[in-house]
């Protein structure tokens, strides 16, 4: 179902009132700079009309856990990390809830300090089926019974005596009604029923027993309520965006299937002392070495760096197990879906630019995703990267892995990113692409080496355009590029070669006999790819990325033609333009072309790069020509536009 379409039908089911609503709606992370200036973040979430909950904490020192709501004055703040109740901080910290996100004081280390480093702030907007906040206070009845609107039965609930000293108490539905947790302490579930008075919540409360931690007479409290897989968001509006549940360490690459891939987890020990772990993956959560971050929100420690997470594409992996989320015991989670609204123009999820500084960090104005980062002049390479890789990169002209030691700060921000450049001085293109529904997705993948292995993805059509890599670090292996349009065979992303064993069977009047891998991945959904088991895409015991495209009308558009030795205008269904074209003929040998608007895509002379190629920047061609639709392929052109000649492209608006 199409999202206008999602929209009549919701409204109709609830009298004409109902919006779809997104987990960008309600939630984001966002990481920013310390300053001398309030910083003001803007991420779309209602905190001021909604009411929610923003918790900050400094990466780089050892500050407080700073948690204000809207249900409390925004200049107290509780501690995560302390018993202790509200803090009152005046000027330097009272925050202001806006209708688009929050603005955040300076002057306080703990929140935006000029000097004190790198900070990160959670948002999370009031909404049913997500989370609720609720203030109240104690009158020592047992059984007392505290109305939530989250509408649906939660999966944890967190209490805090704000004028006072005593622990966060945390009821989970893993632990039911009869034990607790402490959000600031690393002690094991607690059997005593004074707290919840052996009540596990409903949907429309939570009951308290006589504890001074959630119910003493006369003292103030405030409640943090969250869901449990409440499948009412989404384009269709039966998507859950939280759940809540339980898992058991195996000190095993193990994955918690959640049925979504997460971008906030946090995790409990609770059959035994240890601390809590909270992952985001704007920090990072690739689970490669050093690129998976993480807090103890019972610790002011700074932010920690280690491979324990791993986001992927149906849940999360823990990898390995030593003092990790991942060691023999019980733990409980709250995990959190990755954003996936739906694009409304293309500059939503597509940036592009160009710069000469070494030390520049591209800033797109969206959540980065993925990027690729080519060398104008100078034969370095052209750099290709994801979040979910962390650190690390591949090079499209190349078969290696990069593991570059010793730096983790490609991506410092939500958006932006800098990878590691070998030299300075050196001009640079850059691409920034945001992974969106019916544009692209980027995926990574164990390879089992079984042909019938599907890997999810969460492109939610099938997807148009492929791209493998086998990224275990020792493989030195070809790029897989597979394409809607070459049919059952397949091409090289660091090659100028042709499609694989002289073509497809029947396509395009091709005679060869096309690939076991093309074959298979043109029988890729809406849901998942079939990668096949060739050790390029599929190998046992050997590591994958995937990346993958499709058409998104107005903003991206994945095609084919074949070349008539005349000025063609290629249409994409845009109406500005293509901002980013690249081409390659597919039936012979030719390069991967690239060019966008920002270098120039003019009626003269066109910059372009080659992703197979470590050179230089040509600029001394008129390859292409800018055309209102999409794109206009120049006459009698080898490399774009021979009599004959088929070629392939991804062009973006």
């Amino acid at each position: 179902m199409d999202i206008s379409t999602s929209k009549l039908v919701l409204a109709a089911a609830s009298g004409g009132a109902s919006e779809l609503v997104y987990v960008d709606d309600v939630f984001s992370t966002d990481l920013y700079e310390g300053s001398s200036s309030t910083h003001t973040i803007t991420n779309g979430i209602d905190l001021s009309g909604q009411g929610g909950l923003v918790w900050i904490k400094n990466r780089d020192n050892a500050r407080k856990h700073s948690l204000y709501d809207s249900e409390r004055p925004l200049s107290n703040r509780l501690s995560s990390n302390e018993s202790a109740g509200e803090q009152t901080l005046g000027a330097s910290g009272t925050l202001t809830f806006n209708s688009n996100g929050v603005s955040i004081p300076s002057g306080d280390g703990d929140l935006n300090g000029n000097g004190f480093g790198s900070q990160v702030a959670w948002s999370f907007r009031k909404a049913p089926g997500f989370f609720d906040v609720v203030t109240y206070t104690g009158d020592g009845t047992n059984g007392r019974q505290i109305p939530h609107a989250l509408g649906s039965t939660p999966g944890m609930v967190i209490v805090k005596r704000t004028n006072g000293i005593d622990n966060w108490t945390v009821q989970h539905r893993s632990l039911g009604g009869t034990k607790s947790l402490y959000l600031n302490l690393s002690n094991p579930e607690d059997v005593s029923v004074t707290e919840w008075n052996n009540t596990s919540a409903t949907s429309t409360v939570f009951t308290v027993g006589t504890s001074g931690k959630t119910n003493a007479i006369n003292d103030t409290y405030v409640a943090y309520i969250f869901a449990h897989n409440d499948a009412q968001f989404g384009t269709d509006g039966d998507e859950s965006i939280i759940k809540c549940g339980s898992y058991t360490g195996n000190i095993n690459n193990q994955v918690i299937d959640l049925g979504f891939e997460p971008q906030w987890v946090l995790v409990k020990k609770s059959s035994d002392y240890q601390s809590w772990f909270l992952f985001d993956s704007m920090r990072g959560m690739s689970g490669s070495a050093n690129s998976s971050n993480y807090f103890f929100p019972n610790s002011n420690n700074a932010d920690n760096i280690h491979d324990y997470m791993q986001a992927r594409e149906n849940g999360f992996q823990l990898i390995g197990s030593g003092a990790g989320p991942n060691d023999h015991g019980t733990y409980i989670y709250m995990a959190i879906r990755r954003p996936n609204k739906p694009p409304e123009t293309a500059t939503d999820v597509f940036y592009t630019t160009y710069n000469y500084n070494d030390a520049h960090y591209t800033v797109a104005g969206f959540p980065v995703d993925f990027a690729i980062t080519a060398n104008r002049d100078h034969t370095y390479g052209n750099i290709v990267g994801s979040r979910l890789h962390g650190r690390n990169y591949l090079y499209s002209a190349l078969t290696s892995w990069r593991d570059p030691s010793g730096y983790a700060d490609t991506w410092t921000s939500n958006t932006s990113f800098r990878f590691v450049y070998a030299g300075s001085g050196y001009g640079w293109a850059n691409f920034a692409f945001k992974r969106a529904p019916g544009f692209m997705d980027v995926l990574l993948y164990d390879g089992n080496g079984n042909a019938n292995l599907q890997v999810s993805h969460n492109l939610e059509v099938k997807p148009e355009m492929i791209i493998i890599k086998n990224t275990t670090y020792s493989s030195g292996t070809n790029w897989t590029l597979w394409h809607k349009d070459i049919f059952n065979t397949q091409l090289s992303l660091n090659r100028p070669d042709p499609w694989a064993n002289g073509g497809p069977t029947s396509t395009y009047g091709g005679s060869g006999s096309g690939t076991a891998t093309g074959a298979s991945l043109l029988s890729s959904t809406s849901s998942y790819i079939l990668p096949g088991n060739a050790f390029l895409e599929n190998a046992a015991s050997e590591k994958y990325s995937a990346f993958l495209f499709a058409t998104l009308p107005g903003i991206s558009k994945v095609g084919s033609y074949t070349g008539t030795g005349s000025d063609m205008d290629i249409d994409c269904g845009f109406t500005n333009g293509a901002r980013f074209v690249m081409i390659k003929r597919a039936d012979s040998t030719a390069d991967w072309f690239v060019w966008d608007s920002v270098r120039g895509i003019t009626s003269g002379n066109d910059p372009y790069i080659k992703l197979n190629q470590r050179e230089t920047e040509k600029t001394n061609t008129n390859h292409i020509d800018p055309y209102n639709s999409g794109f206009r392929a120049n006459a009698n052109d080898a490399d774009i536009n021979t009599n004959g000649g088929f070629y392939i492209f991804l062009a973006i608006a």
